[in-house]
């Protein structure tokens, strides 16, 4: 089993900064690519971006390309998603996941591969 614990959500301003922490416990952290997505009220759940086991590939979705960045820190279990230049539209719940390692990056921005999941953090953002 592989525990996921988010943290870093709040309320922001549109045009304001959020980092978000996902903290793993429980498996070897390098066993496993890791990925964030958000589900907005009344919408499904949606890909927002994912990184590979070593840290050196990484997808993300369009409408958030440019804004925002994922990173992990293998040492300290940790991936992060730093959000830049925030617009409501961007108001939603996060989630980390874990899917295993060598996943192929096509397969990572869906759902399918992912089996531990983060209970989730809120992000709203005003305008």
């Amino acid at each position: 089993q592989v525990q996921l614990v988010e943290s870093g959500g709040g309320l922001v301003q549109a045009g304001g900064s959020l980092r978000l922490s996902c903290a793993a416990s429980g498996r070897t952290f390098t066993n496993y690519d890791m990925g964030w997505f958000r589900q907005a009220p009344g919408k499904e759940r949606e890909f927002v971006a994912a990184i590979n086991w070593s840290g050196d590939s990484t997808y993300y979705a369009d409408s958030v390309k440019g804004r925002f960045t994922i990173s992990r820190h293998n040492a300290k279990n940790t991936v992060y998603l730093q959000m830049n230049s925030l617009k409501p539209e961007d108001t939603a719940i996060y989630y980390c996941a874990a899917a295993p390692a060598a996943s192929s990056g096509r397969a990572l921005t869906t759902l399918g591969p992912y089996n531990y999941w983060g209970q989730g953090t809120q992000v709203t953002v005003s305008s």
